[in-house]
């Protein structure tokens, strides 16, 4: 195991807590019985995890792994060997969501490996995928309005409210970008606030609202999604699949992160039945490196809304391998397995490559990939 604490663009606030530069993600890696991948587990103090408590809780799921042996040959097979893994860590350990999906990237990074195959050919999921949209943290109107500007070549932008000063945010982001906007409150709106900002939040082209309320305040969100003509999605609230039953009626839609539910494999079966139960689907992410969102990447062609962006908050992304298009949409690597590679440094950084393929659409000598 290895703990990086990576510097971020731009301090990054939402209503839960103050600005920060930084971003500390878990990376790990699996050799067994010829079996090699890597994963990368991204704890979040609100879900209960931190760096210390993945590395307390990895030796725990890795000897519960012992009991399955080797996955067998065929694709059907690994599947099948791929949930029965997540069933046991599960019953080795509840909750610890990241530490889970640490370990779960890594055991899909080393099937697919053993297979040669790229990931999303061997779970089956769609090569075409939706646009990610790009988030932007709490700040000063006027700040975030000029990232806005910044970033404006991306379809829609995700802008985190819960402060003082949202209406006048949106109202400067607005005024730089025609596209659609999300808002992700984080839990940091009260009932009567949200009801009043809905008029606006309409008015100024908002596409959805992202849990107003706290975690379990299920019948407020309920209240406002049946006086909202907006999509409620709840986030914080819809932690695993055993959460969307109490969500029925409650929002229109759950942001599915592979942090919270615990890796690629519980991430496809909770928008399966999020789909069985009729909500829309957000896929979100972390700030992960280039290699937990490639992991998210292969399930991006089966959702409503990508929220896939974590690694473009970061300064020096430590993998490569992982590309937007001129669309802003995740390039599934052909390579085997999550298909990333480790890298000292990558100072160009993403943005360059993304700023240079939409220049090159400009002028005409670029693909839409």
């Amino acid at each position: 195991m290895e703990v990086l604490d990576l510097s971020l663009r731009d301090p990054f606030r939402i209503a839960r807590h103050m600005p920060d530069r930084l971003a500390t993600t878990v990376l790990l890696d699996v050799t067994a019985e010829g079996l090699s991948g890597v994963g990368e587990a991204f704890p979040v103090a609100y879900y209960g995890e931190t760096a210390g408590t993945v590395r307390s809780v990895v030796p725990l799921l890795a000897a519960a792994l012992e009991s399955l042996g080797v996955p067998p040959g065929t694709i059907g097979e690994a599947r099948t060997w791929l949930i029965r893994a997540a069933e046991v860590m599960d019953r080795a350990i509840g909750n610890n969501g990241a530490a889970k999906c640490g370990m779960d990237i890594a055991l899909h990074d080393a099937v697919a490996r053993s297979m040669d195959l790229p990931l999303h050919e061997l779970l089956g999921t769609p090569t075409a995928v939706r646009p990610t949209d790009f988030s932007i943290g709490i700040d000063e109107p006027a700040v975030v309005a000029e990232r806005a500007s910044r970033m404006a070549h991306f379809p829609a932008l995700k802008i985190k409210v819960g402060g003082p000063a949202d209406l006048e945010t949106l109202e400067a982001v607005r005024a730089v970008y025609g596209g659609p906007l999300r808002v992700d409150a984080n839990t940091g709106w009260h009932p009567e606030a949200g009801l009043r900002l809905l008029p606006e939040l309409e008015r100024l082209g908002v596409e959805l609202i992202e849990q107003p309320f706290r975690a379990r305040a299920i019948a407020e969100m309920r209240w406002l999604q049946e006086r909202s003509a907006l999509p409620i999605v709840a986030d914080e609230s819809a932690v695993t699949i055993d959460d969307l039953p109490a969500l029925v009626g409650a929002v229109a839609g759950v942001n599915v992160k592979l942090g919270k539910c615990g890796g690629v494999g519980p991430a496809l079966r909770m928008i399966e039945r999020a789909r069985e139960l009729g909500f829309k689907v957000f896929l979100g992410c972390m700030e992960e490196t280039s290699l937990g969102i490639a992991a998210a990447a292969v399930l991006a062609g089966l959702v409503d809304w990508v929220d896939l962006d974590g690694n473009l908050l970061l300064a020096d992304d430590p993998f490569v391998g992982l590309e937007l298009d001129a669309q802003c949409r995740w390039r599934l690597p052909a390579a085997a397995g999550v298909g990333v590679r480790r890298v000292a440094h990558r100072h160009e950084g993403l943005f360059a490559a993304v700023d240079k393929s939409v220049d090159e659409m400009v002028d005409g000598t670029g693909s839409a990939g």
